[in-house]
């Protein structure tokens, strides 16, 4: 079957065209996907996600421009979008264990209990959601996509909360 007459098949709404495309290019992209991540779990989600992009732009499809490029497109901006989201959450972290850490070497013991109390006082003044967040990520070890599913709340209500708990953080100590 050509890339034309999937496109066109997609467009008017063939089921079995959809299934076609996902059989004939989720190896391919599943690779192209690895090769931009490097990680198995990562590249299998980039894949699904742009194959729920496929499967709600069907209608909108174009058949005169190749389907293969749509989808390595689409995955590519995916990934470009994940990179940057993960850049950004990273740069957070960074500056909260540079924090810690710069607390933890440059102050005398009796200093670094008197910090530390401060610090576990600024948590507990956090409101409550933001604080249950800010301990299910710090102190239990938990991604933002793990919290967000424990919770039953969006990633972005997470990084939203974790966000809220550094800027504060930052105005106490």
């Amino acid at each position: 079957m050509s890339d034309y007459k999937l496109s066109k098949d997609l467009k008017n709404g063939d089921e079995k065209a959809y299934i076609k495309a996902v059989s004939l290019y989720s190896d391919k992209l599943f690779a192209y996907a690895l090769s931009l991540s490097g990680d198995h779990a990562t590249a299998d989600d980039l894949v699904q996600e742009v194959f729920i992009k496929l499967y709600e732009y069907r209608k909108k499809i174009n058949p005169n421009y190749s389907l293969q490029s749509f989808l390595y497109k689409s995955l590519y901006h995916k990934f470009i979008d994940l990179y940057y989201k993960n850049k950004s959450r990273s740069k957070l972290h960074d500056s909260y264990l540079k924090l810690l850490d710069q607390i933890v070497n440059d102050t005398p013991i009796e200093e670094f209990e008197i910090k530390l109390k401060k610090i576990i006082a600024s948590i507990e003044k956090l409101p409550s959601k933001t604080k249950e967040i800010f301990k299910l990520s710090k102190q239990s070890g938990l991604t933002n996509k793990e919290i967000s599913k424990f919770l039953d709340i969006s990633i972005k209500t997470v990084e939203f909360h974790i966000t809220k708990s550094y800027k504060f953080l930052r105005t106490q100590i």
